[in-house]
């Protein structure tokens, strides 16, 4: 199995405390995920990520083919780490890191994302097809979600 990695790197011009806190807060997650999704939380959140929460969401693939997804959160040492592991949903296998760090303008946030593909070849064919892209564009989505949020002048 092709195990694939996606990262992204972005300043944030907050500090870390103030960045943590938006990342931290898992009802954030909707608002940096495109709407073509139709991505809902289904389970109860609470303010803050820690260790073994599991959070249950319900997506739209392409072609409108509806998908439940859990994820618990593995690790957490604020403010700096959380990850994310997949326990039920469309990936063979799904690892994101959520880095962050104090640089000279704010936050340095680093998004690794390991996954493998189900079913095989066919898996690395639809990857190829489909989710790369796809993934590629909520990535995409994220970063220009999140120079409005946090890098844009606040207007008066």
């Amino acid at each position: 199995m092709k195990l694939y990695r996606l990262e992204r790197t972005q300043e944030l011009n907050k500090n870390l405390d103030e960045t943590w806190a938006f990342f931290s807060n898992p009802a954030n997650l909707e608002k940096i995920t495109p709407d073509d999704l139709n991505f809902k939380i289904v389970s109860p959140l609470p303010e803050k990520v820690y260790p073994g929460l599991l959070i249950e969401y319900k997506i739209t693939l392409p072609m409108g083919i509806p998908i439940s997804w859990v994820t618990e959160i593995k690790h957490v040492e604020a403010p700096y780490l959380f990850i994310d592991e997949q326990r039920f949903g469309p990936y063979r296998f799904w690892y994101h890191e959520h880095r962050f760090q104090s640089s000279k303008t704010g936050t340095t946030m680093t998004d690794t994302l390991h996954y493998q593909m189900p079913f095989g070849f066919l898996g690395r064919l639809v990857h190829f097809l489909v989710v790369n892209e796809q993934l590629q564009n909520i990535f995409n989505f994220r970063f220009q979600y999140l120079e409005k949020f946090f890098n844009l002048p606040e207007k008066s």
